[in-house]
Order: C-alpha cells, then sequence, then structure tokens
C-alpha cells in the first residue's frame, strides 16, 4: 500500500470520526449533555439500509431515508422518554442519565441483532461513478462521497451555529442551561433540535461509511468510544475542534498498525486517550463561556 493511500485511508476515517464527533458536539453544545447512543445511531443508519436492500429488495434511497428516520426517532426517544425524565426525577442529576442512556445503547444495539440479524453486512453506496486515479491511488465512490459530506456538513453546521437564531439559542442554552431557563428561552426545544439533529447526523454519516468495512449490530459501541475520543481530543471550543480529533485519530488508526502491525492500534488509541485525559482534558480547543 503507497504511502498516499495511507493518508487516503487517515482522511477517510478521520472524517467519520469527526462526523460522529460533531454529533457528540451538538448535544453537548446544546443540551449539555455526553450521548454515548451516537455510535448505535449511526450503526441504525448503516445496518437497517443494509437490511433494507439485500432483504427486503428495497430502493437504497428509500431505505437510507427510512433508516436515518429510525436513527432521528431514536434521539428524539433518547431525550423525551430517557434523559429528560431521568434527569426531572434525579434532580437534574448527569450521572442517573448516563447510565440510562448507556443502558439505551445496549438496548439498541440487541434490538438490531435482532431485527437484522448478528451477521456483518456490506455497506450499501448511495451513489454510483467511476472511481477517482490520483497516480496509483484509485479513490472509491463510497470514499469521496464520505470526504464530500464531512465538508459541507461542518461548513454548514459552523454557518448554522454562528448565524442564525436557533443556533445562537444552541449555543446560549449550552453555556448556561439555568441561566437561559430564567430568561424564558425555549431550553427543552432547543435540546430537542440538538438531539434531533445529532441523530439525523448520525444516521448519515453510518450509512455513508458502511461500504468501507461492512456493519453489523455490534459496530455502535466501537464507533461510540471512538468519536467520542476524537471529540476529548479536539475538544469544544470551536465546531471544527471534532473533526481535528478525529482527524488526529484516523493518523493514529491507520499508521500505527501498518509500522507496528497487528491489533498494535488499540494500543496507540489507548495511549493517546490517557495522553489527554492526564494534560489536556479539555482537548486541543478550548470553549470560552461567555458572561
Amino acid at each position: 500500500m503507497g504511502q498516499l493511500q495511507l493518508w487516503l485511508s487517515a482522511l477517510e476515517m478521520g472524517s467519520f470520526f469527526g462526523l460522529l464527533a460533531l454529533a457528540y458536539y451538538l448535544t453537548l453544545v446544546g443540551a449539555g449533555f455526553f450521548n454515548f447512543a451516537i455510535g448505535p445511531y449511526a450503526m441504525v443508519g448503516g445496518l437497517c439500509t443494509s437490511y433494507l436492500v439485500l432483504y427486503e429488495d428495497m430502493n437504497v434511497w428509500a431505505a437510507a431515508v427510512l433508516a436515518v428516520l429510525a436513527a432521528a426517532a431514536l434521539a428524539v426517544f433518547t431525550e423525551l422518554a430517557v434523559v429528560r425524565q431521568v434527569q426531572k426525577r434525579s434532580g437534574r442529576g448527569e450521572l442517573p442519565a448516563l447510565v440510562a442512556v448507556a443502558a439505551i445503547m445496549f438496548a439498541v444495539q440487541q434490538l438490531a441483532g435482532y431485527l437484522f440479524g448478528y451477521t456483518t453486512l456490506p455497506g450499501q453506496a448511495l451513489f454510483t461513478f467511476d472511481p477517482v486515479t490520483v497516480g496509483d491511488t484509485v479513490i472509491q465512490p463510497s470514499t469521496v462521497v464520505l470526504l464530500a459530506f464531512t465538508v459541507v456538513a461542518f461548513a454548514a453546521a459552523a454557518v448554522w451555529i454562528r448565524y442564525t437564531r436557533t443556533g445562537r439559542l444552541l449555543r446560549a442554552v449550552g453555556d448556561s442551561t439555568h441561566a437561559a431557563t430564567l430568561l424564558g428561552l425555549p431550553v427543552n426545544r432547543v435540546r430537542l433540535i440538538a438531539f434531533l439533529l445529532s441523530g439525523l447526523l448520525a444516521g448519515v454519516t453510518g450509512l455513508l461509511f458502511a461500504p468501507k468495512a461492512g456493519v453489523s449490530s455490534l459496530s455502535g459501541l466501537a464507533w461510540a468510544l471512538s468519536s467520542f475520543l476524537a471529540m476529548v481530543i479536539g475538544g469544544t471550543g470551536s465546531v471544527w475542534a471534532p473533526l481535528v480529533g478525529g482527524l488526529l485519530l484516523g493518523l493514529v488508526e491507520v499508521f500505527v498498525p501498518y509500522y507496528f502491525g497487528g491489533q498494535s492500534h488499540v494500543y496507540g488509541l489507548l495511549l493517546v486517550a490517557l495522553l489527554f485525559f492526564a494534560f489536556k482534558p479539555s482537548g486541543l480547543f478550548v470553549r470560552r463561556i461567555r458572561t
């Protein structure tokens, strides 16, 4: 494998981690909550699409729409039926809600296995066109689509958060939920929007990444952990921070096993996690709270 191909793989992995980290970012900024079910949402987007196409003979676009809507519905359910209710009963405590979401994460995994099976299914391509050749490197259509979507998603999120009323409300609620409530801002509606958008983003990301290595009901947990680490590395100081964290994680995921072989990337990821949690727990980009 040539160096250009390695860098391309790292870019693809980093974009995937970055997109899911952006979904984490939306719920953290808009709801002040770490939604660890992001990975399972992405798994549902990819696995449901593949199952409907392969076993129900459904058009890939129709299957993709249903899968993404299912992921979004799970995100809305997580907020309305789980997080909000648990926080009400626990005095807005974070730990009980986190435990409840962890239970949701495993429940979605088991439900997906029951509905779609436990085998790995090949991902389905939304767009079909000839691969792009750069020298000796062949760039597959799924890679081109994922990279293009990454640019569009991050640019759209940056513009939305900075320039739209809803985006500014998202930041205001994230800065201080208590102050936003006292000011009469629609905190619950903003939280719901944050969860909904994160579910939509995760669902689309999962189905776009699935063609690279397939998807199974067990994929969600690994994706949740990797993308959470990407967000920790990047921090929350900028909407682009999750992408920076994802790209750094992609470099570790690709180049460490290339040079050291085997499962060395697992130890590489663990080392990166330990370093950041010990010396840079706020990430590379630190969020400044407006006062």
